[in-house]
């Protein structure tokens, strides 16, 4: 968030109105609070006793919506999480649908209490949390007001109103933009789709559906950023080209798209104006490696020249020099940083093998501490990576499942626990003699059998790293 910017949403709006609100979770708790300070009659509900008595705690009462007449509400306030179609509804949702009520999330009540603020989007199944981030960190570097929310950082009704300059940075998830009936985003992105939460959404048809649903309302104008490396996204994109609606931008990391942004040759391209310009070599992105962060690049770079309106030399400086200050998203691939020309890095988030095979793709030599409990099929489907391993050490639960996996393809110490694996690591990849290693925490297991949560471990990770002798924090000037 841009600090500068604390002034309260005027949702003057929304007082004298009613609103119920099911789900006290981080979002609903939020919007039952906004809405309240704003004057509104809130009707706040959620089915655990426990966010029942945090929202009490809060001043917030609550009441049980069945004893509510749903046709006088203004709106049902909906926590995303919520199922509202498959594989079944919450039985409020009938009773709102029934009632007329309109059913909808904080984030499109955010844009109809700032209507003239400007509007970034993000969806798709991979990498929205770290171009939203990404995004938010240019825009601050260009001066250009700009708050993060949604699905990661704050909820929407907690932001501050930034006004006509201000842009509002928002990750919104699949079940976000099912609740967003009105909202039009001024820049959406698409980054990819594949299958994912396919029971809320009856299928694979359904899933894409609402991911469209970021480019809906979108006229001229307005920036359509589509990735275009998976099938159906380009599916979307070709639907989208064939319209008189926004400009739309394709993002490739595969091939080169006419009137786009894409890879060639380890170089990011723009290609919008038909020139085909080079704007950053990736290689010089330290804290964004590997193939997946080059599409996450790609389509934050297409973004913030969106909201800039700049497509010249110029403004792809000034945005290529703002990404390369980016110091990374916390656990995941966060450099940490260096000791003895050994980087460190933080992926705490990929808590099973799908998640770790980014990493494991993006470094080379690599010094890894994998370990907790294990997923489905636990880490066997990592094998076309161990040969960029030197070196594992396994922490956790399933320590010796992972150790059978890994029998034969890749030397391992049974480290136990995290602080003994950081120790173990930094010595044995301080003695590598190729250079270039990685002491890389991608544990491809969930956190829950040592810590509280995968933010938890890679606080820890960090902790040990940052106590290492020589030790040098990303960005400190120590050897890179």
């Amino acid at each position: 968030m841009n600090q500068a910017h604390t002034t309260p949403l005027n949702l003057s709006a929304f007082s004298d109105r009613t609103y119920a609100v099911l789900g006290l979770g981080l979002s609903g708790l939020s919007a039952a609070a906004a809405l309240q300070g704003a004057g509104a009659r809130v009707w706040a509900w959620d089915d655990s006793e426990d966010r029942r008595a945090e929202a009490q705690a809060q001043g917030i009462a609550p009441q049980d919506l069945m004893d509510r007449d749903l046709s006088d509400a203004d709106a049902l306030v909906l926590s995303p999480g919520i199922p509202h179609g498959h594989p079944h509804s919450h039985p409020m949702i009938e009773r709102a649908r029934d009632a007329g009520c309109e059913i909808l999330c904080d984030l499109e009540l955010l844009t109809r209490a700032e209507a003239d603020a400007r509007y970034v989007g993000i969806t798709g199944t991979n990498g929205k949390s770290t171009t939203t981030a990404l995004i938010g960190h240019v825009l601050r570097e260009l001066g250009i007001a700009n708050a993060i929310g949604g699905n990661i950082g704050a909820p929407g009704l907690s932001l501050p109103s930034l006004g006509r300059d201000g842009v509002y940075v928002l990750e919104i998830s699949s079940y976000q933009l099912e609740l967003m009936p009105r909202a039009v985003i001024d820049i959406a992105l698409l980054l990819n789709i594949t299958p994912d939460h396919l029971d809320r959404h009856g299928g694979m048809d359904g899933y894409v559906a609402a991911k469209r649903r970021i480019f809906r309302g979108q006229g001229p104008g307005q920036t359509a950023i589509v990735g275009i490396d998976d099938d159906a996204s380009r599916s979307i994109h070709d639907d989208l080209s064939g319209v008189d609606g926004p400009v739309l931008v394709p993002v490739s990391t595969r091939e080169a798209c006419a009137g786009g942004v894409f890879v060639r040759d380890g170089w990011l391209i723009d290609d919008r104006r038909g020139d085909g310009v080079r704007v950053v070599e990736l290689a010089d992105l330290e804290t964004l490696p590997g193939a997946h962060n080059a599409q996450n690049v790609a389509a934050a770079f297409a973004a913030c020249s969106a909201v800039l309106g700049d497509a010249d030399a110029s403004g792809n400086a000034r945005i290529a020099g703002a990404i390369r200050t980016f110091p990374g998203l916390a656990h995941r691939q966060e450099l940490v940083g260096h000791r003895v020309g050994v980087r460190f890095v933080n992926d705490s988030k990929a808590t099973n093998a799908e998640a770790a095979a980014h990493a494991l793709a993006a470094y080379e030599n690599i010094y890894w501490i994998a370990g907790g409990i294990a997923k489905a099929g636990g880490i066997e489907s990592l094998a076309p990576m161990f040969g960029r391993v030197r070196h594992a050490f396994l922490i956790g639960q399933d320590a010796k499942m992972l150790a059978a996996t890994l029998d034969d393809h890749v030397p391992v110490t049974m480290s136990g626990d995290l602080a003994t694996a950081v120790r173990d690591a930094a010595q044995a990849a301080a003695a590598d003699a190729a250079g270039n290693a990685t002491v890389l925490l991608s544990p491809a297991c969930a956190s829950f059998d040592q810590f509280a949560s995968f933010e938890a471990r890679g606080d820890a990770f960090r902790t040990a790293v940052e106590a290492l002798d020589g030790f040098a924090a990303q960005g400190s000037g120590g050897t890179a």
